[in-house]
């Protein structure tokens, strides 16, 4: 996986944290990764990543580079979507951009979707058993409301990087978003307003 990723779980690891496994393990992870905000590497460095992918799968979390067809009647839209794919969808796929809630928000819905995990062992064969409908079912998930998007694999820009479920809450925290003609703090009133 990319370096940044890399140096925070072998900090992890040295400090006894095992990804995912506990809550207090996941704030650990989230707090080293809001420290690396400074010196992050940012998309290019993650997309150096070995663990580049040709297609998505249901259940996965993944950067990619996005171009959308409908850009000049967005308000705005992130070019570095972070997501878990959902869904197949006509011409693409459906997918929660994690980038459009603000990171204590993104923390909460991160926190109830573990509840849906394949698996217990956090590693890479673990995935989130989520639909749109277990989403929209359940009001401890009413944060994805503004998350949801439907991608076309025609605008796709690059490889697909997975990150594996040990790397969820680092991937999580660290600044990747890159939102087009908005910024960070309209992206989110917005999201806000959406949820409610």
């Amino acid at each position: 996986m990319a370096q940044i990723f890399d140096e925070i779980l072998v900090r992890g690891v040295r400090a006894g944290q095992i990804p995912a496994r506990t809550q207090d393990a996941r704030e650990w992870f989230r707090n080293k990764a809001r420290e690396s905000r400074s010196n992050a590497r940012y998309p290019a460095n993650i997309m150096d990543s070995s663990a580049k992918v040709g297609t998505v799968e249901p259940g996965n979390m993944y950067h990619f580079f996005y171009d959308p067809k409908t850009k000049s009647d967005l308000p705005y839209y992130d070019k570095f979507p972070l997501i878990f794919m959902v869904d197949t969808a006509p011409k693409g796929f459906y997918g929660i951009n994690l980038h459009y809630l603000p990171p204590k928000l993104r923390a909460v819905l991160m926190d109830n979707l573990y509840a849906v995990a394949s698996n217990k062992r956090y590693d890479e064969s673990t995935k989130l058993r989520i639909s749109y409908d277990l989403l929209k079912g359940a009001s401890k998930y009413r944060y994805f409301k503004p998350t949801f998007k439907h991608y076309l694999t025609d605008h796709v820009k690059s490889r697909f990087v997975k990150i594996d479920s040990v790397e969820w809450d680092i991937a999580l925290f660290l600044p990747t978003e890159r939102f087009e003609k908005a910024g960070k703090s309209r992206v989110f009133a917005d999201s806000r307003k959406a949820i409610q």
